[in-house]
């Protein structure tokens, strides 16, 4: 067999062996590496260069000094699963760096981040001010986690005792001027009500580069030409503006009329009419 073919042969082997081991140790050590995986890793990697390129030795020595290295991290990980103290004995612990606004010098130390390194790694989440931080600390992944003082923190609906629609999934049912039948029927729609809606729109399937849809019915539509101006979802507007129209038309009655029963019933119609209002706003007003 040809060098350069028993080289490749070994290389497409070792590259599918490792993706086996690496499934066998889990998606963890792809977002976040301890000490064990880290040297694991390197281990690894090593080896499966050896074994793609040295030709003299048997492939199966490599085969096993790779599966050796891969049980550590899955015996660890079962073993700090069992134990606290192997747990922070293998994986270390959480160290405060700011509490109340105060930067703790000698946990920045320990940790070997210099005055710049913290900074940087506050701007990444949006904090400028360490005066503003009430406690920040590195955790056992190496990422800064960040709380800000409540007076510090972004105002919320919850805050303004607002109400608002629930977070929604959204469906692609247009990708590349193609429908997309399977989300479409997550959402409780057909293919008509598409080709109803772009219509509206006055956009052809093709010209669509991708086409969402939220659990309100509303069709967000992006075009392959940039410089095309889709308009806007009006039916939930047009909906919430009738309601309030009539809501309207209640009162003024209840101003009108002079008979008194139908003044109260009218009053009584619109007050309940305008909690309905309050009631459905955060979802039509989106």
């Amino acid at each position: 067999m040809p060098d350069w073919l028993n080289i490749t042969l070994r290389a497409v082997g070792a590259v599918a062996y490792l993706f086996l081991l690496t499934k066998i140790i889990g998606k963890r050590q792809i977002k976040q590496l301890t000490y064990i995986e880290y040297i694991v890793g390197i281990s690894i990697g090593s080896i499966a260069a050896f074994m793609a390129t040295e030709m003299d030795g048997p492939i199966y020595h490599s085969l096993i000094a790779m599966g050796v290295f891969a049980l550590f991290p899955v015996v660890m990980e079962w073993l700090s699963l069992k134990s606290k103290f192997l747990r922070d004995f293998f994986e270390s612990k959480s160290t405060v760096l700011i509490k109340e606004g105060k930067i703790l010098e000698d946990n920045l130390k320990k940790e070997r981040l210099t005055a710049e390194d913290l900074m940087e790694q506050l701007r990444v989440k949006n904090v400028f001010r360490v005066a503003d931080v009430e406690f920040a600390l590195m955790e056992t992944s190496g990422e800064i986690s960040v709380l800000l003082k409540s007076e510090s923190q972004p105002v919320t609906p919850k805050h303004l005792e607002l109400k608002v629609a629930p977070s929604e999934e959204n469906q692609v049912v247009i990708m590349d001027g193609v429908i997309m039948d399977e989300p479409l029927a997550t959402a409780g729609l057909n293919r008509r009500w598409v080709r109803t809606e772009l219509q509206k729109a006055g956009v052809a399937l093709e010209n669509v580069f991708l086409g969402q849809v939220d659990k309100g019915g509303e069709l967000y539509l992006d075009l392959y030409d940039d410089k095309l101006m889709v308009p806007g979802a009006q039916a939930m507007k047009l909906a919430f503006a009738t309601l309030k129209k009539c809501q309207a038309d209640l009162e003024l009655y209840a101003l009108s009329t002079k008979n008194e029963q139908m003044k109260r019933t009218y009053q009584t119609d619109s007050e309940q009419l305008q909690q309905i209002i309050d009631q459905v706003k955060p979802f039509m007003m989106r």
